[in-house]
């Protein structure tokens, strides 16, 4: 799909972000001029923000609000055609999703959109029970079902999992015939529902006046938060950084939250996503298992870490206005380890046996493990070097 006309949005946040970035940058702390260091942190926040940050959530947000469509499309018109339409539509949102988790901080965090859009394993118990319920039916086919679906179903029975349940079978896209009428409504609703915490994000960190006024209007009508406490966007947080009411206390804070955010990712992938099936721990505890597309899940965290390391996303990067360049400019061995690193993790993960379900005890998984500790432990040399002077 071509990308290019879906981020003229994106250009009035870049005027947004600018401005705020010139206000702060002219008399920070106290009317003080910014270190040479700390300038270049502002220009490499900037740069975070518009070009990994906001462009992967609106980009969501844009693929989110199509799976609905497509669902909708599909529930009135049940072909084989229109199932591989929505798993086509399905699978390129979940991959901008993962494309997100180095950055979970923030709103994901802090108004637990992650877990109400991403829990799995998913309750399937639950699910049967839930569209057995005519009370609970009648009102996910409504026209609020996304937000009853919101309210009223629990983490376990929401995102993600529940669609991915609904249109895929042992990695393929299910024949229409087995789809039933009961499911495209709780599918339809639920994908509502998707779409809304996508639109939360993107609002979250872009601000109500970078993003489309439908959108904004949505979340306010439903009632959720999208600001700090201080009712600013968590991207003016970050620009603000040094400065009071900001959550982070120096540039070098908000560089270094960026960089943990990279390594509890790193830390999940191999510890969790991949870890706890591989070692035993729990053999039920794997992620996108209808779909098959666990190992593509995995590759796309790390590529978030990428994404975050190296200054944008494919396509939009600007390695000049990095912490990859920052560390290269201070410590060009550091560097060089930290990018064979994530090489490194993305080529073990690509390497191992497909599907992971299915795979999940092979060694290839655990040669994978091995190299998402290494990237999490000089990740952690990263956040170590941004505080020296």
């Amino acid at each position: 799909m071509n990308r290019v006309l879906k981020f003229s949005l994106l250009a009035v946040v870049s005027v947004v972000l600018a401005c705020s970035f010139s206000a702060c940058s002219n008399n920070d702390n106290g009317g003080t001029d910014v270190s040479a260091k700390d300038a270049q942190f502002q220009d490499i926040a900037k740069q975070y923000l518009n070009n990994t940050v906001l462009v992967t959530y609106h980009t969501l947000a844009d693929d989110t609000e199509l799976l609905v469509k497509k669902l909708e499309n599909l529930k009135t018109n049940k072909t084989d055609a229109n199932v591989q339409d929505a798993c086509n539509t399905f699978l390129e949102a979940r991959m901008w999703w993962e494309k997100s988790e180095a950055f979970l901080f923030g709103a994901a965090k802090d108004f637990g959109i992650d877990p109400h859009i991403d829990s799995w394993p998913l309750d399937l118990d639950g699910l049967l029970t839930a569209l057995k319920n005519a009370e609970q039916v009648k009102a996910m086919a409504g026209n609020d079902g996304d937000a009853y679906a919101g309210d009223k179903l629990g983490n376990s029975l929401l995102g993600f999992h529940g669609i991915e349940y609904i249109l895929f079978k042992d990695g393929k896209p299910k024949s229409a015939s087995e789809i039933t009428d009961l499911q495209m409504i709780y599918a339809v609703a639920v994908a509502g529902d998707l779409r809304n915490r996508c639109y939360q994000l993107e609002l979250s960190w872009a601000g109500e006046d970078a993003v489309v006024k439908d959108r904004v209007s949505k979340i306010q009508d439903l009632d959720l938060p999208y600001t700090l406490n201080s009712g600013t966007s968590y991207s003016k947080n970050m620009l603000n950084a040094g400065q009071a009411g900001s959550t982070y206390s120096s540039w070098t804070a908000a560089m270094q939250a960026i960089i943990d955010g990279c390594k509890d990712i790193s830390d999940e992938v191999g510890t969790s996503k991949i870890g706890k099936p591989h070692n035993g721990e729990d053999v039920n505890y794997i992620e996108s298992p209808y779909s098959h597309n666990s190992i593509t899940d995995f590759y796309d965290n790390i590529t978030s870490v990428q994404n975050s390391y190296m200054g944008g996303i494919d396509g939009q990067r600007n390695e000049n206005l990095s912490i990859h360049a920052y560390i290269r400019s201070i410590d060009a061995d550091l560097d060089t380890r930290t990018v064979k690193a994530i090489d490194n993790a993305l080529a073990k993960i690509k390497a191992m046996k497909a599907p992971f379900v299915n795979n999940y005890t092979d060694t290839s998984a655990g040669e994978a493990i091995n190299a998402c500790k290494a990237l999490d432990d000089i990740l952690s040399e990263v956040k170590t070097a941004l505080q020296k002077n």
